[in-house]
């Protein structure tokens, strides 16, 4: 039996691409913006003096993902992951979206500032808000950066289909 399609994804074949060709008078279907990959990036500056530190990151994002990280030992002290395009792509998204956002205290809606071709970053202060990660388990709090690729050409066309996705951004200020 086959596994039916993530919700976001079905969302988005079944609104947002109608939504977008309507508004944006697209006149093929494939120009139609869609999200190409999420990237989830946790900087572990400390893992120099302390290896178990990556040993405890590179759990926590196994459990939040569901699928194994991928450590880059770089000229800088980087450690990313990136979440590969498909099905866990949207499911990811979906659950940051509905899920991790409103267990945010205080929350009020993502900035809606994209990087100025359509892209999108969300940084989390703690990797807590995740339902997955238990809080008696973790060595430290760790936040994370995730960032979601699109193939928008404009910030406009970007924040819309990540709107019509479900991102609940605030309203700008002026």
């Amino acid at each position: 039996m086959a596994t039916p399609a993530p919700r976001l994804r079905t969302t988005y074949r079944e609104q947002v691409v109608p939504t977008l060709i309507s508004e944006f008078q697209y006149l093929n279907i494939m120009q139609v913006p869609k999200v190409q990959r999420v990237v989830v990036n946790i900087g572990i500056g400390e893992a120099i003096q302390n290896a178990r530190a990556l040993d405890a990151a590179t759990s926590d994002l196994r459990q939040i993902t569901g699928q194994q990280p991928v450590v880059v030992r770089a000229r800088r002290s980087v450690a990313a992951f990136k979440l590969r395009a498909g099905m866990r792509m949207y499911e990811f998204l979906d659950k940051v979206i509905s899920v991790v956002l409103p267990r945010i205290r205080d929350f009020r809606g993502v900035s809606p500032k994209l990087d100025g071709h359509g892209n999108f970053s969300l940084g989390l202060r703690e990797q807590l808000v995740f339902p997955e990660i238990d809080y008696d388990k973790i060595d430290k709090i760790r936040g994370m950066e995730i960032t979601v690729v699109t193939t928008a050409r404009t910030d406009e066309e970007g924040r819309r289909l990540l709107s019509e996705m479900g991102m609940p951004f605030r309203r700008q200020e002026r």
